[in-house]
């Protein structure tokens, strides 16, 4: 078998790196939206059996990376485009909530641990490692959300701030672009201020803010990018 050319590999490693090293893939859009994903050229390029494949990609499912279609093949999940401004509106109220939240309760531990993801998060832009800059950012926010004391609230911030990691990317592209690259490390700069103040208003008027300069940067680049050969970045798959 496969599985036993890697020894060292114990059993459930398998799974985990080719999940793991999938995500990066996807999440760095090394594999495109649209992309197939076979199992056996899969198996083949990782060392191993289909069963540990197959057993990513249905993780991959979950974290709604993937998705398989009628024929049954399975393709790297596609970007909606059209369901981009109902995402962006869930995004700013979930932003909104939780940094007014963090604004009001937060500790100086919390302080401490939003100051350490934001230069965390500043390192990470200075690399141009946008997957490690998509990471940290996530990280940074959701230090935020764990300060606002509300778990239900954090869950839904977190698995919004999942399903635009792709979408990030490319407004990270846009920025580096048009060399804004410091527009990133400066909001979150003042994030944390309004937070270490207390000042709850202000923290809710800068996420808001945050978050429409994501939506209007993302727009622009689509727009010059990938709007004219769009069709495996719209609309959903048939399943």
């Amino acid at each position: 078998m496969a599985d036993d050319a890697e020894p060292r590999r114990v059993k459930g490693m398998g799974v985990k790196f080719a999940y793991e090293t999938l995500r990066d893939e996807i999440l760095s859009l090394a594999l495109p939206p649209g992309a197939l994903l076979d199992e056996t050229s899969l198996a083949d390029r990782f060392g191993m059996s289909r069963s540990p494949v197959r057993e990513a990609l249905i993780r991959l499912a979950g974290d709604e990376l993937v998705v398989t279609l009628s024929n049954r093949s399975t393709i790297v999940a596609p970007i909606d485009v059209q369901s981009f401004p109902k995402y962006v509106e869930a995004l700013d109220i979930a932003q909104r909530m939780n940094t007014r939240l963090a604004a009001e309760l937060r500790t100086d531990a919390d302080l401490k641990a939003i100051a350490r993801c934001q230069k965390d998060f500043e390192a990470a832009v200075k690399s141009h490692n946008h997957l490690a800059m998509s990471g940290t950012n996530k990280k940074f926010h959701m230090a935020i959300a764990h300060a606002g004391k509300n778990p239900y609230l954090a869950a839904f911030y977190e698995r919004l701030l999942d399903q635009g990691r792709r979408m990030l990317h490319l407004h990270f592209d846009y920025l580096e672009s048009g060399q804004e690259g410091f527009l990133l490390t400066d909001e979150h700069a003042q994030m944390l201020d309004a937070i270490r103040q207390k000042d709850v208003e202000r923290a809710d008027q800068l996420a808001h803010a945050h978050t429409r300069q994501f939506q209007q940067n993302f727009i622009e680049f689509m727009k010059q990018n990938y709007l004219k050969d769009a069709p495996i970045l719209m609309g959903s798959p048939s399943v």
